[in-house]
């Protein structure tokens, strides 16, 4: 059986898919970096189709990707946020749960969730990985795995 190969990233095409972009409002600066690279990298795989969902926090992330995942009606999802280690355990709890959250709910729906959910220990680190065009952003790596793992799933179901 012919399949194919998406780990062939320079020839990835996304056109067709549907794509929910889940975002929190905490750390704005932050979220509009890796927001800008999420939209650079769907735009260059070919995806228009684009749902934009914003939530509080990250520790409401999985249930919004939940929500969506179960409408049926996106083929991929990317999940961006930033947890900045603060004075006290809330950053640990925060950024485990989003992460185990967001496992469940792409295991549970077989819908794919891009992990662009950064946790760092201060503003310079979260900066450093959510760098403009040309530089690292975990957004655009988020999206890509996305449309990578929703081709996957297309190509196998």
């Amino acid at each position: 059986m012919a399949t194919k190969d998406v780990s062939a990233v320079d020839d990835t095409d996304g056109s067709g898919l549907r794509v929910a972009v889940v975002r929190t409002r905490w750390n704005p600066e932050i979220i509009g970096r890796l927001a800008d690279g999420v939209a650079r990298t769907l735009a260059g795989l070919g995806v228009t189709d684009v749902a934009d969902v914003e939530v509080a926090g990250a520790f409401e992330i999985p249930f919004a990707c939940r929500t969506i995942a179960s409408s049926g009606r996106v083929d991929a999802i990317v999940a961006i946020g930033a947890v900045i280690r603060g004075e006290t355990t809330h950053y640990d709890i925060v950024s485990e749960e989003c992460a185990r959250g967001l496992q469940d709910v792409q295991i549970q729906t077989g819908v794919p969730i891009g992990f662009g959910v950064l946790a760092t220990e201060n503003l310079t680190q979260a900066e450093a990985r959510s760098e403009p065009a040309g530089g690292h952003n975990v957004g655009a790596d988020a999206a890509q795995v996305a449309v990578e793992m929703a081709l996957l799933a297309r190509d196998w179901s």
